[in-house]
């Protein structure tokens, strides 16, 4: 009887697991489209949609966090306004950061160092946990990225942006989407605490956007070419990709189209082999060098990822979705057909 109870129990917990999973998942895609629909609430205010964050062109920010992402600027309109209140868009969401002690109540960092975002982060993530800084319980993770384009993001002396749905002082309007909003990417699901390289020498325009598919060890290449702050180790806060929510620069906030959902990009570092990310400079930290990056769309969900559309649709897409299909779809004016398959 104990042997047919202990079968019977084996054969369930499957059932179970994935009943919960398919739970997780429904929960996740409807953060993804409130977060879609907050997009549209911003335009429907402002008569644009956000940018990714706002800079000066020709000058550096003297504050490593000088500007806000679409997380922040969307508080408003998701049920968080009375954090919206509290912080200032116009000043550096870490002013005010300390070390030690109690940080000023009247600075942006210490409204945002408490302030949980409950539909910013995937129910399946295990990782939903404070990023600390200097020993100290810094902020939040996030688990979804707005959609930067494929490969260029942005350009610190001319203000250029790429081409996708949001760049730095991006504000566009629902007809500057030649491609229709129904076949443009918003919003994708990234994983917290991601390992990645920034700060490289310029990597140029064409590589590896301009011939898909790319191959991770192209990027690997890259990332290991005297990067000057690597954000990866072998403890979980070491990884800080997608883990400041209102930082505003791709590497935190955004995806782009370079790999398809959950491709492995390995770099092996002092014995360990990371999946990373890529980008080449931080916006607004240079006048000089223009900032590309391949940040991968990655999902706790196994074989998909969540995403919604600039139309507020939500749905799914596949791992095995061809390289220039799933580029089509990040580009606002490509001139391309492609359908979300």
């Amino acid at each position: 009887m104990i042997a047919i109870i202990g079968t019977l129990v084996g054969m369930l917990l499957p059932a179970v697991q994935g009943a919960r999973e398919a739970a997780r998942r429904t929960s996740c895609q409807s953060n993804i489209r409130q977060l879609a629909l907050a997009v549209h609430s911003y335009e429907s205010a402002r008569r644009h949609f956000p940018p990714s964050m706002t800079h000066t062109p020709g000058t550096t920010f003297t504050s490593n966090n000088g500007s806000w992402s679409v997380h922040g600027r969307i508080l408003p309109f998701i049920e968080e306004g009375n954090t919206a209140v509290k912080v200032n868009l116009e000043q550096a969401w870490d002013d005010g950061f300390v070390a030690t002690g109690t940080p000023d109540p009247a600075q942006n960092w210490a409204n945002v160092r408490v302030a949980k975002i409950p539909i910013f982060g995937c129910p399946s993530e295990k990782n939903q946990m404070f990023r600390t800084k200097s020993g100290v319980n810094y902020v939040y993770p996030f688990n979804y990225g707005f959609n930067f384009g494929t490969w260029f993001i942005y350009d610190g002396a001319t203000g250029s942006g790429g081409n996708g749905s949001f760049h730095p002082n991006s504000k566009f309007k629902a007809g500057m989407f030649s491609d229709g909003l129904s076949k443009t990417l918003c919003i994708a699901e990234v994983k917290t605490f991601t390992p990645y390289v920034r700060n490289t020498s310029d990597p140029g325009t064409a590589f590896p956007a301009a011939a898909p598919p790319a191959e991770p060890s192209q990027v690997a290449t890259l990332a290991g070419g005297s990067p000057s702050d690597p954000k990866l180790g072998p403890t979980t806060n070491d990884c800080t990709g997608h883990t400041e929510w209102p930082d505003g620069r791709v590497h935190h906030a955004g995806f782009t189209t370079v790999f398809t959902p959950n491709t492995r990009v390995l770099h092996a570092v002092s014995g360990i082999a990371y999946d990373i990310d890529y980008s080449s400079r931080q916006e607004g930290s240079s006048t000089t060098v223009k900032t590309f990056a391949a940040i991968t769309s990655r999902s706790h969900h196994n074989g998909l990822v969540g995403v919604a559309m600039m139309d507020g649709s939500v749905s799914t897409i596949d791992d095995s979705i061809a390289a220039d299909v799933w580029r089509a779809l990040s580009t606002r004016a490509g001139g391309e057909v492609a359908q979300v398959p």
